[in-house]
């Protein structure tokens, strides 16, 4: 077996490590609602949600993994872009496991893009990057938490009015109840819209080192390709059952005090958007999208109930991100290249 064989195996390896990673990180998106409103415990939660992580193959076309496998121009014949999408994946990674520990909830997705791009600048510069696709996602850094907020506060006002007449035990035993369906719901969404953009780097990956045409699509019904959409919400799956209560805390308890009413359209809210998103093929932060959903339930209950502080802190964490992620993988790709100075 040629040697670039054991690295793109290696590098298939990594890009699943970075969805299990993807997974525990972002389990906090998938369960801090429900089990801030202490409808389920922790351990329930997190398995009901990896559950509908892996469902969501069945559900959405990979328009999303299309998106992220076309950020640079891949030339099949030039095997040093297979290092390109390996540095990617590192930066993603360190930036993840940094954002992880200090427990602040930053964009998984935003991590894999920027890195990727900034590994691609590293070797080519500015014409290798395909900048329509760049600026796809970099719309949304903005658009996906607005539109969170947005419907959020749409569906809080509307469920006041329409349960208006209701006992508040009444109101908050039927809300109960109906965070499971907004649970699985926003479960459905984030599968649907993360495993995608794993699935697009390990096709990066392989029509990097020549072993799949550019034109590829993926299908659940083509032996080829079956096996990546397979095993990224599988290793998405298991991500989120390993779970990430450290930054549970921060989204459902630190940023506004949810009860299962304002959890159900927080969730309700961020699963449309992420159907919506997933649907167009765009690349959206998850974190980013439930964040602003459960600052527009906050706010339109009571502004002063959410926790500015800690919302600032997390936007900041954002706009770092893209930057970071790619000058990390940058750093590691030159270091690749210093190694191995034949690419």
């Amino acid at each position: 077996m040629p040697p670039m064989m054991y690295v793109i195996i290696g590098a298939v390896g990594l890009a699943l490590l970075f969805d299990i990673i993807n997974g525990f990180h972002d389990a906090a998106n998938s369960i801090a609602t429900v089990v801030s409103t202490r409808v389920l415990s922790p351990a329930v939660a997190v398995l009901w949600a990896a559950f509908f992580n892996l469902v969501a193959m069945f559900v959405f076309a990979p328009r999303v993994a299309d998106t992220v496998a076309k950020i640079v121009k891949i030339d099949g014949t030039d095997s040093a872009y297979v290092y390109v999408v390996v540095s990617g994946l590192i930066g993603a990674i360190i930036w993840d496991l940094i954002t992880w520990w200090m427990a602040v909830p930053t964009s998984s997705s935003h991590a894999l893009i920027g890195g990727v791009a900034g590994a691609g600048l590293a070797y080519q510069g500015l014409d290798v990057i395909r900048w329509d696709n760049i600026w796809k996602t970099v719309k949304f850094i903005p658009l996906a938490p607005v539109i969170g907020l947005v419907l959020a506060s749409v569906i809080m006002i509307a469920v006041f009015w329409i349960f208006r007449r209701w006992r508040p035990m009444s109101v908050d035993r039927f809300f109960r109840r109906g965070q499971l369906i907004s649970a699985a719901l926003y479960s459905l969404g984030h599968g649907g819209n993360d495993a995608q953009k794993t699935m697009g780097i390990i096709m990066a990956l392989l029509i990097a080192g020549g072993l799949m045409k550019p034109d590829t699509q993926l299908s659940l019904m083509h032996r080829e390709t079956s096996w990546i959409i397979l095993s990224c919400h599988l290793a998405m799956g298991i991500g989120t059952a390993m779970g990430g209560w450290r930054i549970v805390k921060t989204m459902g308890m630190k940023i506004a005090k949810l009860r299962p009413v304002g959890g159900f359209c927080a969730e309700t809210a961020g699963a449309l958007t992420l159907f919506g998103a997933t649907h167009f093929g765009i690349p959206v932060s998850t974190t980013h999208t439930i964040t602003g959903a459960i600052i527009g339930v906050g706010a339109t209950t009571r502004l002063s109930g959410i926790k500015w502080g800690v919302a600032g802190r997390i936007v900041w964490a954002w706009l770092f991100t893209l930057p970071v992620a790619g000058l990390i993988s940058a750093g590691a790709f030159l270091l690749i290249h210093h190694l191995l100075p034949a690419l």
